[in-house]
């Protein structure tokens, strides 16, 4: 008897649905089954890897400066290489999981970090460091819109707010660990060596994702011109675009100068400073959790409402001249709110559009909301303190995130 060719039936069969699964097949619904849970712990350490690998550099620069005689402004031009780097590849991210499935992008991501934190411990000169660092930025850059559409199809959308907040986890994870680590190993090894283990886990996390992760096996659609115009006329894309990077502006706008008003205007010793903003992170593991939770319980809509509300009167707080005490119990209450908003926010992305759109949608929302965010509003502020008015940039900020709250309630979606 003739054998019939093996055929494979998942490709033969509908488009994939909004979770991106197959017309018939059903994702599990208990979320907290350990099928569930064991590939979203995949993502989520892959997440950890690939961001710490950007952070790490900041408690680690005072030794890099040593080692290769730079200046403070050189140790800045490397900052801005790593996230050009990552401006570029995250806008193109989408090309990518178009050509080679979400799930083999994130594989290829999180190993290529590993090669360029390879090269990054081997660089001898300061050319050197700078090409490595650009590559560390583009190589991290095609995770999140790949780790985000594969985390949305392997969990039912009624559990997503709980899945992406422990996604972001990750994150707030990395800027508590990141100091720690260095603290605990530069003294026994050099900044060199702590780079070069973080690249060799990174190698190993993504040959591992490769062979025994799950998730992302489908290919998004590449951001062609017609796709570019499709998210240019859409009014969601452009409320996205505003509400990620007034939350973006909450955290890492407001973290990166933040050391510096305690120092200068609040009068707060460096050290303290450091200690105050690192260990502040640390709320913001289970303020990540408890926002998740409230967006799948109330929805994304208000989740956002009252995060904008409570992150920027917090950041407004920051910027009034009151005394140093109060001021650090501002900080700690900052970073616990500023985190509120991220679960919901890619939780309505994700609601907005369907599976094969939604990395492309990521890739162009997150470069963009990240140069507001994290570069027009550090710059702002750094202005504003050239200017005598550190605090002002501050509670104008702050007032901006306050105005976000008012932004959800012009999509129209149903939850």
């Amino acid at each position: 008897m003739q054998r019939l060719p093996q055929t494979n039936y998942a490709m033969d069969r509908m488009p994939m649905n909004i979770n991106g699964y197959y017309p018939g097949d059903k994702p599990d619904d208990s979320f907290y089954r350990s099928s569930n849970l064991t590939p979203l712990f995949y993502l989520v350490i892959i997440f950890f890897i690939t961001f710490i690998a950007r952070v790490i550099l900041s408690p680690l620069m005072p030794k890099i400066e040593t080692d290769l005689d730079l200046t403070h402004s050189q140790a800045g031009c490397l900052f801005l290489s790593l996230s050009i780097g990552y401006f570029i590849s995250l806008t193109g991210a989408g090309y990518i999981s178009s050509i080679i499935s979400y799930r083999k992008t994130i594989a290829a991501s999180v190993a290529s970090v590993g090669i360029a934190l390879c090269a990054l411990a081997h660089s001898q000169s300061l050319p050197g460091v700078q090409i490595s660092v650009f590559m560390l930025g583009v190589a991290a850059g095609p995770y999140l819109p790949s780790g985000i559409a594969a985390l949305t199809g392997m969990v039912s959308s009624r559990h997503w707010g709980k899945a992406i907040a422990l996604h972001e986890v990750a994150p707030n994870f990395a800027f508590v660990a990141a100091p720690m680590i260095a603290e605990i190993l530069l003294p026994v090894c050099s900044w060199r060596s702590i780079i070069l283990s973080i690249g060799m886990v990174a190698l190993g996390m993504g040959y591992l994702f490769l062979k025994y992760g799950r998730g992302g096996d489908f290919k998004g659609i590449a951001p062609g011109l017609d796709s570019v115009g499709g998210f240019i006329k859409d009014r969601s894309f452009w409320l996205l675009l505003l509400l990620f990077g007034l939350s973006i502006s909450s955290t890492i706008g407001i973290y990166t100068l933040l050391p510096l008003y305690l120092i200068h205007d609040i009068g707060i010793s460096r050290g303290d400073a450091n200690i105050i903003v690192g260990t502040s992170r640390i709320f913001g593991l289970f303020s990540a959790l408890i926002s998740g939770w409230a967006t799948d319980r109330f929805g994304s809509k208000p989740t956002i409402m009252i995060s904008s509300l409570l992150a920027g009167s917090s950041t407004i707080l920051l910027g009034l001249n009151l005394q140093p005490a109060f001021i650090v119990m501002v900080v700690y209450l900052q970073a616990i709110l500023a985190t509120l908003f991220f679960p919901a926010g890619f939780k309505i992305l994700s609601s907005i559009y369907p599976a094969e759109t939604r990395g492309a949608a990521v890739s162009y929302t997150i470069p963009l909301a990240f140069v507001f965010g994290g570069g027009i509003i550090p710059a702002f502020i750094g202005f504003m303190a050239d200017k005598g008015a550190f605090s002002t940039g501050f509670t104008i900020t702050g007032a901006l995130i306050l105005a976000g709250a008012l932004l959800p309630s012009l999509f129209r979606i149903k939850e």
